[in-house]
């Protein structure tokens, strides 16, 4: 016994006693873990105050004694926080001294904790929090100075966003988290059961009837039968299965089955609701009697056999049915949008403007000022892909003017190509110093169209144009421009800004849903999409070439756009609409009808590059139709977009700019063209390749964006497979016009004998065929606008093979055969 004894002495003795390696390492990992809670927690309560020294050299940053943190920790803590926490994991970095502390007990043995376990669950809900974190504080990221789930968080959040939407991400990172709290707690699982157990109870109780009579369901509400109840059921094969095919309800579950043939077979909550779609009847208080016959009278059995034929729809339940809405993409219904892999990949372009630099431009910065007595207090920088922003907070006492003054001065001591100054920059009252980059980065068009703002945007006509100096995709809606007018120097983006804009559109927009007017006087700019014809662009009926080159054919597309938009008024009059969402809406869900010429609208851009030489050719002949077209167009979806490089006032007249309120300026020559485009200077300032200006409709200063690039080989790739798929017989057709010798213009009437259509035999053929004097189903069968069908009706009319027009009703074809036909035909020359 006594040794016994000793050797529990002894054992006990070992186990309380550690080397003393382990002790002191096991201390240092406890007083690491205090001291970094203690860094991370004033980090979080005063990190917003310690930020601007982060960007400084880290070698400068502890060298220099004059520097101060608020942090408890110093410098030290300050730095090591911010790493964990902005670059990190943002608040879940709390975890991280916890895992310090916990190996630090695990090495000195005074708790048993299993560290792998610890490990795994706090780096599990860090990642996890983080993400969550970032996807709750997704929009307010800009607002605030701590990113709560860190550059990963935020990161990893954008990314999800982008690939299976909000709504996929908030379900993701929901089940994870109730998936895991369910392992770990019995009782949540069992509630969870339960919960879904009560769904299924507050399903109807639903009887079962069998050929032999009715079972009234248990009283429990389960569905399951009364054991006291009487029941008649008809004998059961070897399978399960009632002689009539039926599953047999007292049929034991064959335990080797799957689970599906289980389910087929036993009574389940699945089974029962499946009878109540077919066999429901109202619960009996009473026991049915073993003999009882089903009802013959008003029974609720008579509903059910009624439900169970109406499983095929009626063509009336159909026609007004959601599934039946107009789907305008059906004619293209196997369309495939260009892939990103069309684009060119530059790569992960890095902003690659040295700290160095930064602080050189700084310093110089401040000793400009300071040389003229103007002192600040706080300076920052923010390096965009062409330029960085150095932001600066005045002295008080200090007035701005002074400092916009000294634009100059600053350019000269930065050696710079040319700098623009923002007294002050709205919304956050500090001065902005634009300076061109050393090594300004390229900005891929595929860059901007994979980004999660492009991709995921709600616009009705989203355009990707660049990215701002924060680097974020810059994008509008062009439907809300509502007009853009596009002006810069020669050579300074002006066309690979127009070629953004338009492949914007086309990476997010069927060709049933918007079409291309493209006016290319130069003949060269616009000549690559030509064979978008059948998909995407628009023209006369009469013209030749979907694209325009011809100054004389110019001015008739201007009228022909004129008239299509006052047809397109006359039908939001008749559809009693304000504007052409609410009207396509209205159509398809098929409370416009076709009969009384209503169509499917798509939004129409109309793109005219070298306006100056427009101008200059034919002066107020194509001004006018264009301010009509700006001043009223854009209720009916019409939108058009103006490029020049000529700026003068006697090209962007004052009737101009009153209506085009969004302008792009990419660089020009001095002030005076920049304030004739903008209505203020800057755009000199501009460094050219793309660098631009965008004034946007309500805003009141412009934002700088860098145009994203995209070039010929790679227009052409998107065209090529867009072209090389299924498009529409003809391109989209605008009315013809006629103008009259008071320079009046009207449409085009077509329905005098000898300027037949060229398918008026092909439709007359099929009209009599089918009996069917009809519109749209001329659209429908043809391919052609409304515009035209409308004609064709119209000459069949004057031709004597249908009749007049009766309201909403198909016309009457008066000419039953084909010798009839034939006849009428030669009669007119056909």
């Amino acid at each position: 016994m006594a040794k016994k004894a000793d050797k529990s002495i002894n054992e006990n003795q070992t186990e309380n006693t550690v080397p003393r390696s382990r002790f002191l390492i096991g201390m240092a990992l406890i007083f690491s873990g205090i001291l970094l809670f203690i860094a991370l927690g004033a980090f979080i309560m005063t990190g917003g105050a310690d930020r601007s020294i982060f960007d400084l050299p880290l070698f400068d940053l502890f060298t220099n004694p004059d520097i101060e943190t608020r942090n408890p920790l110093g410098k030290l803590g300050a730095w090591v926080a911010d790493m964990l926490v902005t670059d990190g994991v943002g608040l879940m970095a709390i975890f991280i001294p916890w895992l310090i502390a916990a190996s630090g007990l695990y090495v000195m043995g005074v708790k048993r904790v299993s560290l792998p376990r610890q490990l795994a669950y706090c780096i599990s809900f860090a990642i996890w929090g983080s993400i969550a974190l970032g996807f709750a504080t997704a929009k307010l990221s800009d607002q605030i100075y701590l990113l709560m789930g860190g550059a990963h968080g935020h990161f990893m959040a954008k990314w999800l966003s982008s690939a299976i939407g909000p709504v996929g991400t908030f379900a993701l990172l929901a089940t994870i988290l109730l998936g895991f709290l369910a392992t770990k707690n019995e009782a949540l699982r069992s509630k969870t059961i339960a919960l879904l157990q009560k769904i299924h109870i507050n399903i109807p109780n639903i009887p079962l009837t069998t050929d032999e009579g009715t079972i009234p369901p248990a009283p429990d509400g389960k569905g399951e039968q009364d054991d006291d109840a009487p029941t008649t059921v008809t004998p059961s094969t070897d399978d399960g299965r009632q002689d009539d095919g039926t599953p047999d309800e007292n049929a034991k579950p064959d335990e080797n089955a799957k689970p599906d043939e289980t389910r087929n077979t036993a009574t389940t909550d699945d089974l029962v609701i499946e009878y109540a779609s077919t066999d429901e009847t109202q619960p009996d208080d009473k026991a049915q009697d073993a003999d009882a016959q089903p009802d013959n009278g008003e029974s609720d059995f008579k509903i059910v056999q009624n439900t169970d034929k109406d499983d095929e729809a009626s063509p009336e339940t159909l026609s007004h049915g959601i599934d039946t809405k107009y789907d305008p993409t059906e004619d293209l219904a196997d369309y495939e949008f260009p892939g990103i892999d069309l684009l060119k990949d530059y790569g992960k372009q890095n902003i690659e403007e040295s700290q160095e630099k930064l602080f050189e431009n700084k310093d110089r910065i401040v000793q400009t000022l300071e040389n003229f007595q103007i002192k600040i207090t706080s300076i920052k920088a923010t390096v965009g892909p062409t330029v960085t922003l150095y932001e600066i907070v005045p002295a008080p006492g200090i007035r701005i003017s002074k400092i916009k003054n000294l634009e100059d001065d600053i350019a000269m001591s930065l050696a710079a190509l040319g700098i623009r100054i923002m007294a002050p920059i709205p919304g956050k009252g500090t001065i902005g110093i634009e300076v061109p980059n050393s090594k300004p980065q390229i900005v891929s068009m595929q860059s901007v169209i994979k980004s999660s703002n492009f991709q995921e945007s709600q616009a009705e006509l989203p355009i990707a144009i660049g990215k701002t100096i924060s680097n974020e995709t810059f994008i509008f809606d062009l439907a809300k421009t509502p007009h853009l007018l596009v002006a810069g120097a020669t050579g300074q983006g002006k066309s690979v800004g127009l070629n953004a804009i338009i492949t914007s559109i086309l990476y997010r927009k069927h060709p049933s849903q918007v079409k291309f007017v493209l006016v290319d006087p130069k003949m060269v700019e616009f000549s690559v999409y030509k064979s978008l014809d059948k998909h995407y662009l628009a023209k006369i009926e009469s013209g030749d070439e979907a694209v325009i080159t011809d100054f004389d054919k110019v001015k008739t597309t201007l009228l022909s756009i004129n008239v299509e938009m006052d047809n397109r008024y006359r039908l939001l009059e008749k559809a009693s609409v304000r504007n052409l969402k609410e009207y396509n809406e209205k159509f398809i869900d098929r409370r416009l009808n076709p009969n009384d010429g209503h169509r499917f609208l798509p939004y129409l851009i109309v793109v005219i590059d070298e306006f100056a030489d427009l101008i200059m050719t034919a002066g107020k002949e194509v001004e006018t139709p264009i301010a009509r077209i700006a001043q009223k167009a854009r209720a009916v979806g019409i939108h058009m977009i103006l490029a020049t490089q000529r700026p003068s006032t006697n090209i962007i007249t004052g009737v101009i700019k009153a209506n085009f309120p969004s302008r792009i300026a990419f660089k020009v020559a001095s002030g005076i063209d920049s304030r004739t485009i903008l209505d203020s200077t800057g755009a000199q300032s501009l460094i050219g390749r793309g660098d631009m200006l965008i004034l946007l409709t309500g805003k009141m200063t412009p934002t700088r964006v860098q145009c994203a690039f995209i070039d010929t080989p790679e227009v052409e790739r998107i065209n090529q497979h867009i072209a090389s798929q299924r498009g529409y017989s003809c391109p989209y057709e605008l009315p013809d016009v006629t103008v009259q010798s008071d320079g009046s213009f009207a449409e085009a009437n077509e329905g005098e004998p000898g300027k037949l259509d060229s398918k008026i035999r092909e439709i007359a053929q099929m009209v009599v065929e089918s009996q069917i004097g009809s519109t749209s189903n001329i659209q429908r069968r043809f391919e052609v606008g409304y515009n035209r069908a409308g004609k064709i009706m119209d000459q069949l009319e004057r031709m004597g093979i249908v009749s007049p027009a009766d309201g909403s009703k198909p016309r009457t074809v008066y000419v039953q055969t084909e010798a009839e036909l034939e006849n009428i035909l030669q009669r007119f020359g056909v």
